[in-house]
């Protein structure tokens, strides 16, 4: 059975925008109230995923939520029509607004953690929705992208759907943001790396500044519910020094792939240690001796702070058919000097990373958001893949489509402003309605 990795990737929906809602997100804060461009980041988004299928790499597409969600603001003690319901937000509790604006699914690695079927004990492919319950405007999230990936990922005989984690402090889950598989190959077993901010215990080591967002009971409850076990799976904790410096998910100061483990000195607590176990683990796993090559950023080479506005580590890690790998960079790390020095004595150094490219999603990248966050991993068979709901499978007719789509609904500008424009509710209901028919996802969408 020949297994592949498959990237699931959030299309930006048509309300993005800078509003700055997320502490410790530095680069969401720094161009909060900023007008964006909705056009723009979803052409973006696009053309990546558009360059992973040039390059033979299966993609994609994870269609956005429904928004605004006036639901909630009626929850929250705003009633009236919609036009009354916007208005009185805007005036009242912008943030709310905001809120429920929020475009922030396009980030599809926090949607759930996924667990390949060659790890789990009984060899199906296991999803479980990130609860995201530390934003507002993310905990909206959770019970959408379980109706959504159910939708896409609908076969029992195949796919196990698991509900998102109790909304409680002690189960904070930020989805595959804080999820690795590494593994010799994708036919292999793989070991999972579950990265935590906190636990619910006296005395834990914990952020001073911004808050750490997934918990380890998160991780031991996901390694149960996905049949997982100690010898193939490992959690660890982020370092809290880290958190307060920005790095608000593990995928802001590591990566890996197949054999190579990508990350910074600072990103977990008691690393020496850590990476022991990952290599002692690995060996246990890979009979075959394919070394695992774990490569650590100094940071003499590359301080934190430059970590966070480079986002390096927030790449995309891809096997090229040639079984070489490419990077795909974000156009910020070829812009920094510090970034690009370290990238490029990575390329000659001893490793499988031969080959860097750098895309500009700058749009997304501004609210905080790099490769990496765009994109969930799917671990699949072939039987797998041909058992998922074909018609969001990026092809060059699927790509054309969904190009003419956002150039005919999406607006140029998108500020803060434009959220009290009543109008905008029929433009993005609109576009929605369109989309369920291009990937072939009638009723997708409950336009009430």
């Amino acid at each position: 059975m020949r297994y592949q990795e498959l990237n699931l990737d959030g299309l930006v929906s048509p309300c993005h925008n800078y509003a700055g809602l997320s502490p410790g997100n530095l680069a969401s804060e720094d161009h909060r109230g900023q007008d964006a461009s909705p056009k723009q980041a979803a052409l973006q988004g696009l053309e990546k995923m558009w360059r992973l299928h040039q390059l033979g790499i299966p993609q994609a597409v994870m269609p956005p939520q429904l928004r605004p969600r006036l639901e909630m603001l009626r929850t929250l003690g705003f009633s009236g029509n919609n036009t009354q319901l916007i208005d009185a937000a805007a005036r009242q509790a912008p943030e709310l607004l905001a809120a429920c604006y929020s475009a922030s699914s396009m980030w599809a690695a926090n949607s759930a953690t996924v667990t390949c079927s060659a790890d789990s004990a009984d060899h199906k492919l296991h999803f479980t929705p990130a609860n995201l319950l530390f934003n507002l405007h993310r905990s909206l999230e959770a019970q959408e992208s379980n109706r959504i990936l159910k939708r896409i990922f609908g076969n029992s005989e195949f796919f196990v759907h698991h509900p998102p984690l109790p909304a409680s402090i002690e189960f904070g889950d930020e989805g595959a943001a804080n999820h690795t598989r590494l593994c010799a190959d994708h036919n292999q077993p793989g070991l999972t790396l579950l990265t935590y901010g906190y636990q619910q215990q006296p005395d834990s080591l914990t952020p001073n500044l911004f808050p750490a967002r997934h918990s380890r009971q998160a991780t031991e409850a996901i390694i149960r519910a996905h049949q997982l076990g100690p010898h193939n799976s490992l959690s660890m904790q982020q370092l809290p020094a880290s958190i307060d410096r920005g790095v608000f998910h593990n995928d802001v100061i590591a990566v890996g792939h197949r054999n190579l483990l990508l990350l910074h000195e600072e990103a977990w607590l008691n690393q020496a240690h850590t990476l022991d176990q990952i290599q002692r683990c690995w060996e246990r796993l890979t009979p075959d001796n394919t070394p695992l090559y774990i490569e650590q950023v100094s940071r003499r080479d590359l301080n934190v702070e430059d970590t966070v506005k480079s986002y390096l580590f927030n790449s995309q890690l891809l096997t090229l058919s040639s079984g070489e790998m490419l990077l795909l960079a974000p156009l910020e790390c070829q812009e920094q000097d510090a970034a690009r020095a370290v990238i490029e004595k990575l390329l000659v150094s001893y490793n499988p990373l031969t080959q860097v490219e750098f895309m500009d999603l700058r749009q997304s990248m501004n609210n905080g958001g790099g490769p990496a966050c765009l994109r969930l991993r799917v671990p699949l068979s072939d039987t797998e893949l041909a058992a998922m709901h074909q018609g969001v499978l990026l092809t060059p007719a699927l790509y054309q489509a969904l190009q003419r789509w956002i150039n005919h609904h999406y607006r140029d500008q998108l500020g803060p402003e434009d959220l009290r424009d009543p109008a905008l509710i029929d433009e993005i209901h609109n576009a929605l309605g369109v989309l369920e028919q291009i990937l072939d996802l009638p009723g997708l969408y409950n336009f009430v």
